[in-house]
């Protein structure tokens, strides 16, 4: 008992002064013993992975990526991978997967309830028995169907300070702004014509987080994930939390004092639940949700790496990713990327804002709209638009549209080999996994540039082309689950694990884990001699294709080695 009372005083005390910049002392005289009452009525949580090793390897789908008929698709979707990837899988990344209006299910009616299109609650934990999952906190907004939004237009006391109000007559020309949309939408309430803050879209409305009641219901909220199977929270859009004019209402401090706030509450109860940041931005706003390496995200996403990757392979040359991943400083030991190449959204353009210049960025947006993709763009705030992100799936995305089917199959898996290989935990796409293609006619029938990558896949026709050993989803599946089943078998790609990067050819993407595998990947269609001798002495057993090496060797177009001392 005075254990648990000296821990519930630390906590206390932690979230006072994490949240002295957010909310004055009236309110968190009020807030803070809400908010321990929450964690006092937690379930105790025994016999949880702490943190992340090498095993960690984590799909990234929608509920519905894979469909059967007369089936719910979240039991589909367990049955699937249970069948087909449950050896390499460790963890499942499950798009918003609640009651939505729009978005794909980022626009979200009911936090608490799962889509009936889906499934259900029990469906989910039957996958977490299987899995550690991954649910998404869309805590930035809510749908204005929601009983939020609607009770606010009502009038209804308790939503009066849910979302912002604001004026529309002020400047708001200094905040960032992610879609080429209004800022701001006009709704009709019990209290006359409000100009309400809608970042994404009219159907997004933006949670006003200096109203203390939205972050004990966020809290909330995500403590009832957790008791649901969650082991990871993906916290969207999270860097526009905070609206302060005249600023650019992105990655303000209060943001990040919520965020740690959330971790706080987090380690205090469900320790082993790691919350993850999806802030697509510049590499050094990106990292800068990992706070102090022990009190905000344990995990942020890599956004610069499915750019710069697509700019490695479809110029051979590693001369900007190498360059990039030396400027890498290590992660704490309570810290980690979540490394990935594709998603559910596109390939982001503003994280190598300073690593490619604009004729390197105009190159990739040729190159994706030859390969069938397109490209969308953002406001600026001046009246203009610039890149925002490249819609197109990741095979087409690297597709030489010269080269023969194995060669594009090659160039693919040497790109997702740099994925698997660097310091992380790798998130997969259902979409690469499966070797799928630019979804046109879903493009088309949609009407929006994210739809060309988030196809619904027949799960009797997938396993049809799985059981043809040449079909491409046969092939990609078999080499995936190739490299991963080594990859779990060596500490040395723990993400915790060191990671020196060494310069050789502008050919080759060549780098060295916790001193014990060198990773050579050849990015090119030249076959590069390599001097393993400058980084390994003696002679090196390659974990990929099982031959033993030594002194110069040939690294073959589009070859990954995994070379160990």
């Amino acid at each position: 008992m005075a254990q648990e009372q000296t821990a519930n005083s630390q906590v206390k005390k932690d979230l006072q002064q994490i949240l002295a910049g957010v909310y004055s002392p009236a309110q968190l005289n009020e807030l803070i013993p809400n908010l321990l009452n929450l964690i006092a009525n937690q379930p105790e949580y025994v016999g949880k992975k702490q943190w992340v090793d090498q095993n960690d390897i984590m799909l990234i789908t929608y509920g519905d990526s894979i469909k059967k008929q007369g089936e719910a698709p979240l039991h589909t979707l367990r049955e699937f991978l249970n069948d087909n990837a449950a050896d390499v899988l460790s963890a499942v990344h499950i798009l918003p997967c609640y009651p939505y209006t729009s978005d794909d299910g980022f626009s979200v009616v009911d936090y608490w309830k799962i889509n009936p299109e889906l499934g259900d609650w029990q469906d989910v934990q039957s996958l977490s028995n299987s899995y550690d999952l991954m649910f998404d906190g869309v805590i930035n907004h809510i749908s204005k169907s929601s009983d939020w939004f609607q009770g606010y237009l009502k009038g209804e006391e308790q939503y009066r300070e849910f979302f912002t109000e604001a004026n529309p007559n002020r400047d708001y020309s200094s905040v960032t702004r992610p879609r080429a949309l209004p800022l701001l939408t006009t709704f009709e309430t019990a209290h006359g014509t409000k100009h309400i803050w809608t970042t994404f879209s009219e159907d997004q409305i933006d949670l006003n987080f200096r109203c203390p009641e939205v972050f004990q219901k966020i809290a909330e909220l995500l403590l009832f994930y957790a008791q649901q199977g969650a082991s990871f929270i993906r916290l969207d859009a999270i860097g526009f939390m905070w609206k302060e004019l005249d600023t650019p209402c992105i990655h303000q401090p209060q943001t990040h004092a919520i965020v740690q706030a959330l971790r706080a509450l987090m380690s205090a109860v469900a320790p082993h639940v790691k919350l993850i940041t999806e802030t697509n931005v510049p590499h050094n706003d990106n990292i800068s949700y990992f706070g102090n390496g022990e009190n905000e995200a344990h995990l942020v996403y890599q956004f610069p790496l499915p750019p710069l990757t697509l700019h490695t392979l479809q110029t051979g040359n590693s001369e900007k990713i190498v360059e990039w991943m030396s400027s890498l400083e290590p992660c704490s030991e309570q810290t980690t990327f979540f490394n990935f190449l594709a998603s559910h959204d596109g390939i982001g353009v503003r994280p190598v804002e300073g690593i490619l210049n604009k004729e390197q960025v105009d190159h990739l947006l040729s190159v994706v709209q030859t390969n069938g993709g397109r490209v969308s763009y953002k406001d600026n705030g001046d009246g203009t638009q610039s890149p925002y992100e490249l819609n197109i799936n990741y095979f087409d995305a690297i597709r030489n549209a010269n080269a023969d089917d194995q060669t594009n199959l090659d160039r693919f898996m040497a790109a997702q080999s740099i994925l698997i290989s660097m310091a992380g935990v790798p998130g997969i796409y259902v979409h690469s996994l499966l070797g799928s293609g630019n979804d046109i006619e879903g493009l088309e029938r949609l009407g929006y540039n994210r739809a060309i990558n988030r196809e619904k896949l027949d799960r009797t026709n997938v396993e049809t082309e799985l059981a043809n050993p040449e079909s491409r989803r046969a092939q990609v599946l078999s080499r995936f689950k190739h490299i991963l089943s080594i990859r779990k078998q060596q500490r040395a790609f723990a993400p915790s694990a060191s990671q020196r990067v060494v310069a050789t050819s502008e050919q080759l993407v060549t780098f060295v884990r916790d001193e014990q595998v060198l990773v050579a990947i050849n990015i090119s269609n030249q076959a590069v001699e390599l001097d393993t001798n400058a980084v390994l002495k003696g002679v090196a057993h390659d974990l990929i294709s099982g031959n033993d090496l030594s002194g110069v060797v040939t690294v073959q177009p589009y070859q990954v080695m995994w070379l160990a001392k």
